[in-house]
């Protein structure tokens, strides 16, 4: 099993996972040629996916899903509140996912969760292959009892560590928008995610990911440090996943 990022932030994510043959893609908030040539940067072409799978309706995360699905047939799965706010869908096969409740594709089994987020029916996803279980986790505002259960135990995190409190504090933001950033429905700050992950069983944890940092609020340093302090590794131990290039591949 392993999986790679198209990009991560506010301008676009997308996170591809595979185990054996298959391979679905995690949001796409990428223009068609744009998500083309971020998939060839992995050697993959479009028609190597199995389908798109879909966190929420914000357009970072979906506004590339529906042209890319419509042009090469992939069914596209998200929530009922997803759906219903989700624009541009029109033609594509749509499947409809129960927030709790797990589903297969082909060869990854797909356990959904729900996450606090400003959203209609916000999920996030942990994949497995039988063996491994990775799990991600961005655009949350704050933990739950549930996403600690659901985490605990995985392979591979993917971890939003999206800004830094002190650096939204002090910076270019308008007050509203630094209130819904930070607020219980917006974005994990770095401690947030530190006291997160201190939660988490680690006995079989091999990866962690710094996930959607922000440009403008956060650093990738402060993000690693405040990782690699519960994990008790060196600050480059903990990898971060960029806007431009995503992460290549990595295998668990």
């Amino acid at each position: 099993m392993r999986f790679a990022s198209l990009g991560s932030g506010s301008e676009g994510n997308g996170l591809v996972v595979e185990a054996g043959a298959t391979r679905v893609l995690m949001d796409c908030g990428f223009g068609l040629a744009d998500s083309i040539a971020r998939l060839a940067r992995l050697d993959l072409a479009v028609s190597d996916l199995a389908g798109i799978l879909v966190t929420h309706e914000h357009g970072d995360h979906i506004g590339g899903v529906g042209r890319l699905a419509r042009k090469h047939k992939l069914p596209v799965w998200l929530t009922a509140g997803t759906l219903a706010m989700a624009q541009d869908l029109d033609g594509v096969a749509v499947q409809v996912i129960d927030s709790h409740a797990a589903f297969a594709v082909d060869a990854l089994e797909i356990q959904p969760y729900p996450v606090p987020h400003d959203a209609r029916e916000p999920v996030q996803f942990v994949f497995g292959d039988g063996q491994r279980r990775l799990g991600v986790l961005t655009d949350v505002g704050c933990s739950t009892p549930h996403i600690e259960v659901t985490l605990s135990g995985v392979d591979a995190l993917v971890l939003e560590c999206n800004h830094d409190a002190t650096m939204l504090e002090k910076g270019p933001y308008p007050t509203g928008l630094k209130r819904r950033v930070g607020g219980r429905y917006g974005h994990l700050e770095n401690a947030q995610s530190a006291a997160l992950l201190h939660k988490l069983r680690h006995d079989k944890l091999q990866c962690v990911m710094a996930a959607h940092v922000s440009r403008t609020n956060n650093t990738d340093a402060l993000a690693q440090r405040a990782l690699a302090e519960v994990l008790n590794c060196a600050d480059d131990d903990v990898r971060v996943a960029c806007q431009s290039a995503g992460f290549d591949w990595i295998s668990i």
